[in-house]
């Protein structure tokens, strides 16, 4: 685990702790797994929340804790260049889901007696009977590039957003040169609230001794259709008939564990943690999504020079993490 523990400033006694990550991919539900360790080490009880395959994602890791179902997000992007219209699209969707959230927290929180609600990201997971914290690495807004006048106007409505809330927390360094995420989450003013905290990377991945030698290059897949699947076929054209040994994770969450071999790939699902932690230590190359869990995965490890970062097309946050960390090197 990445966050030092000093920096988990509200973690005091034994709560019940509500931990409901955003269903847009699998970062929010991964990076949530470092959270969830941390409070289970500290005595705490911990219940999951969520939706689609990011509740499925922390559920896999902890089957025995209870989950409970939050609003449906189902997000979907475009096959072209820009994500503008999809995004517009979704708006509706993602009101909502951050309406009905806050009406099922009220029964949750009471029905579960919950102490503490952290919501990555999920706008509507606060509630005046529990202590509200929302976790995300992007306080300020990247917009597409046509749109950038607008960047100061979403700050202000994310700001409306996270106002509601006793805490926000920001997994990543308070020093902006030791940053992940850069101009994403500090501003060169400073920010104005004294609620934020920035708690440090996280990860639930960790270094281990054992390396597995056996691929050159890594594909780690995650976000959502259909760029996932252009990106795996993008990548298995490239190395169709290359003398480089091609490992593909393909991020498939629920899909049986069946690893397939086509000449110089091999293609699987998922990875657990252990098998995964040494295939990335291994790997002379990394190919993946500069989505920020997998910076803060690949960061934990000591691996980050060997990415090759792929954004998702018209992802304004995912185009400036590959620049940023590129130009870090």
């Amino acid at each position: 685990m990445f966050a030092r523990e000093q920096d988990f400033g509200y973690f005091c006694g034994i709560m019940t702790v509500l931990v409901a990550p955003l269903n847009w991919g699998l970062g929010h539900a991964t990076r949530c797994i470092a959270l969830v360790s941390r409070l289970l080490q500290q005595g705490n009880e911990v219940v999951l929340g969520g939706d689609g395959d990011s509740l499925r994602r922390l559920r896999t890791a902890f089957p025995a804790l209870r989950a409970v179902q939050l609003a449906r997000l189902d997000l979907h992007y475009s096959a072209g260049n820009s994500q503008t219209g999809a995004m517009l699209r979704a708006l509706p969707q993602i009101i909502r889901a951050a309406v009905e959230d806050h009406r099922l927290l009220q029964e949750v929180v009471r029905r579960e007696k919950i102490d503490q609600v952290i919501s990555d990201n999920r706008f509507g997971c606060f509630t005046k009977h529990a202590h509200c914290i929302y976790m995300t690495h992007q306080l300020f807004i990247r917009l597409p590039h046509g749109w950038r006048w607008a960047e100061g106007m979403a700050y202000r409505l994310h700001r409306l957003v996270w106002k509601h809330y006793d805490e926000v927390w920001v997994p990543d360094y308070a020093d902006e040169p030791a940053s992940l995420s850069g101009a994403l989450s500090h501003s060169p003013e400073g920010l104005p609230s004294d609620r934020i905290r920035y708690i440090g990377p996280l990860s639930r991945l960790q270094p281990a001794d054992g390396r597995d030698t056996r691929y050159d290059v890594v594909a780690l897949l995650s976000g959502l259709e259909p760029q996932r699947t252009m990106l795996e076929q993008t990548i298995r054209q490239r190395y169709e008939g290359s003398s480089e040994r091609i490992l593909i994770i393909r991020g498939k969450v629920g899909e049986p564990q069946v690893e397939w071999q086509r000449g110089n790939q091999t293609i699987v699902p998922q990875m657990d943690d252990t098998a995964l932690v040494a295939v990335l230590q291994g790997a002379r190359k990394i190919i993946c999504r500069s989505g920020y869990s997998t910076v803060m995965d690949l960061a934990a490890l000591g691996v980050l020079d060997k990415a090759e970062w792929i954004p998702t097309p018209g992802q304004p946050e995912q185009e400036y993490l590959a620049a940023y960390l590129t130009s870090r090197r």
